[in-house]
């Protein structure tokens, strides 16, 4: 049976839509009002407030707890400082994407994994022989993402701690009018944001302080669409959509290794041995086949599909995931699978599986758009991503308390 968030009981009321989600056995939010524009708006102009509880939230904890994150993810731990946040995926010994998420030190042997999909048993199987110990605490903690350029000005009024000096991926203890919280800067939507973790019987109090300190700023619930949205602009991959996990692919070619999926930058080959080291030393050596690039969609081009139909050109008012093909000089060089209209950035945004010959930016390609049930084609070029990348997501701003960065 699907079960509802620490924060369901002040979601439920607000989700006039009705629009429920399924995620990590829980219901989630897709949209709290009849459509989402205001939720997107609320995350790029003033703060929204996502419901991240769903989560999988993992304690590791012991003598052995770096030697086991350094198994498992593609990352260098040793690197990792007390209060740090790392992204990571993690691979089979294929090294093939299994999942993705953060890795938060907390201590010198102290670490949360969090992960949008189960992996205890994955957890335990790379645990054998270390001493460790691994505690699911997913229902035990309640998980708030505050998005948004008046994020930081919103928990400065709250938070009893210099929440202003906390760096980009970088995690503190503290408390919110008198609730212990961890916050960390962290988000999936590409602008300024926080996660906030709170333990379950608590949700309810800091859900009902952020909501009532933020209303002066514009502060909104947002549901799981607008989210999408957002990290689309931000060129960020989502499992299931973007990538295959490796352990649920039925055939090879639908598994993804991290420097086919843009998250080379992640992976240090001269670290301690981890899982799917070799196979990743191997790939690195001869290139990787695919790469996980953004595409922007030509308007022109778009328009004329629709003219020949006597039709305005009709762009999703949501992120559309079904994959589509790609083509160049009348060959399928691969695939998009995110597509969505960016009203901030104006602009028909994918993002795209390409075979490694054609994925040079500035690469002109045409995409597949279906218009009137008849296929045709619009012209697409290859593009850096993030899309959106606003300076205000990586500052942390000279403060009284610190001085200047």
């Amino acid at each position: 049976m699907l079960r509802g968030t620490p924060f369901h009981e002040r979601t439920a009321p607000l989700c006039e839509a009705s629009d429920w989600r399924r995620w990590g056995g829980c219901v989630a939010a897709g949209a709290y009002e009849l459509t989402h524009e205001h939720e997107y708006a609320a995350i790029r102009g003033t703060a929204g407030i996502i419901d991240v509880s769903p989560l999988f939230k993992y304690r590791v904890t012991g003598p052995d707890s770096a030697r086991l994150m350094d198994r498992m993810i593609t990352r260098d731990v040793s690197t990792c400082d007390v209060g740090q946040v790392l992204y990571t995926p993690w691979c089979d010994p294929a090294g093939k994407v299994r999942d993705d998420g953060t890795v938060h030190r907390l201590g010198e042997h102290d670490f949360l994994l969090t992960s949008a999909e189960p992996n205890l048993l994955w957890m335990h199987d790379n645990a054998t022989g270390l001493d460790v110990t691994i505690r699911e605490e997913t229902e035990e903690v309640g998980a708030l993402a505050l998005q948004g350029p008046a994020s930081r000005e919103i928990l400065r009024g709250i938070t009893e701690g210099a929440v202003e000096d906390l760096r980009f991926f970088r995690t503190m203890d503290t408390s919110i009018r008198g609730v212990p919280v961890r916050i960390s800067r962290t988000g999936y939507t590409g602008d300024l944001g926080y996660e906030i973790w709170v333990g379950a019987g608590d949700a309810l109090a800091l859900w009902d302080t952020l909501i009532e300190h933020g209303e002066t700023f514009g502060v909104a619930p947002a549901g799981l669409i607008a989210l999408d949205m957002v990290r689309v602009e931000a060129g960020l991959i989502l499992i299931d959509v973007d990538y295959v996990p490796a352990h649920r692919a039925v055939i090879e070619d639908r598994k993804s290794s991290p420097f086919e999926l843009g998250l080379g930058w992640t992976v240090k080959l001269d670290t301690a041995p981890f899982v799917g080291q070799a196979a990743l030393v191997a790939e690195k050596a001869r290139g990787p086949e695919w790469e996980f690039c953004g595409l922007v969609v030509d308007w022109e081009s778009l328009e004329s599909a629709y003219q020949e139909f006597g039709l305005p050109p009709q762009v999703p008012g949501s992120t559309v995931r079904d994959s589509v093909p790609l083509y160049r000089d009348g060959a399928q060089v691969g695939y998009a699978t995110s597509r969505c209209w960016s009203p901030a950035l104006k602009r028909f945004l994918a993002l795209a599986h390409l075979r490694v010959p054609h994925s040079s930016l500035g690469t002109h390609l045409e995409i597949e758009v279906t218009v009137e049930h008849r296929r045709r084609r619009a012209t697409a070029t290859v593009a850096r991503t993030p899309f959106f990348d606003p300076p205000r997501k990586r500052e942390t701003p000279a403060s009284p308390t610190r001085g200047a960065a």
